[in-house]
Formats: C-alpha cells, sequence, structure tokens
C-alpha cells in the first residue's frame, strides 16, 4: 500500500519538474526559463490536487468510521455527517485557491 502512495509522490515531482522547464510561448521567455504565468499554473494544479488526495483519505477514513457508528448506533447519523462534511471542505477550499490562483494569470 505504502509503494502506491511513493509512485504517486515520485509521479507527481516528475510532473513538477518537467513542468519547471516548460516556456511559455506567448511570453517569449529567450533565456529558457518558467515565466511567472507557469509558476502560477503549477502552484494552482498542486493546490488542487492536494487538496483532492487529502479530501479522498479524509473521507474514506471518516466515511468507514461513519458507517460504522452508523451501524451499530443509528441515532449518531447527524453527528458522523459532520464530520465528512468537513473532510469534503478540503477539497472545496483547495477548489478555491486554484481559481485564485487562475485568476492571477
Amino acid at each position: 500500500m505504502k509503494s502506491k502512495y511513493a509512485f504517486a509522490f515520485t509521479l507527481c515531482l516528475l510532473l513538477l519538474f518537467a513542468g519547471a522547464g516548460v516556456v511559455s510561448a506567448q511570453e517569449g521567455s529567450a533565456a529558457g526559463g518558467v515565466t511567472d504565468s507557469g509558476w502560477i499554473a503549477l502552484a494552482a494544479g498542486i493546490a488542487m490536487a492536494g487538496a483532492a488526495l487529502g479530501a479522498g483519505w479524509g473521507i474514506s477514513a471518516t466515511g468507514t468510521a461513519a458507517a460504522g457508528a452508523t451501524a451499530e448506533k443509528p441515532e449518531s447519523f447527524g453527528r458522523v455527517l459532520i464530520f465528512v462534511a468537513l473532510a469534503e471542505a478540503i477539497a472545496i477550499y483547495g477548489l478555491l485557491i486554484a481559481f485564485m490562483l487562475w485568476t492571477k494569470i
């Protein structure tokens, strides 16, 4: 199971370093470096990807616990639903940050 996370982390790092060599054709950087728009786009992608991974991990953990708690004690459904909603809010915050960064380009 840990090898799956190591593979995802390595893939993210490779994409990060591969994106560092991209030059925007519109801005025409002669030095071959990354433009400001490229860094902002990379930051927006990392913010969204990190938030989605974190939310997925949190929802899977709290969803499993919520299902077990609700099966044993049905009146606890409202309380455990709050924990699942808090984990889902992480993805919404990441999407909001990504949109805020995207509008800066």
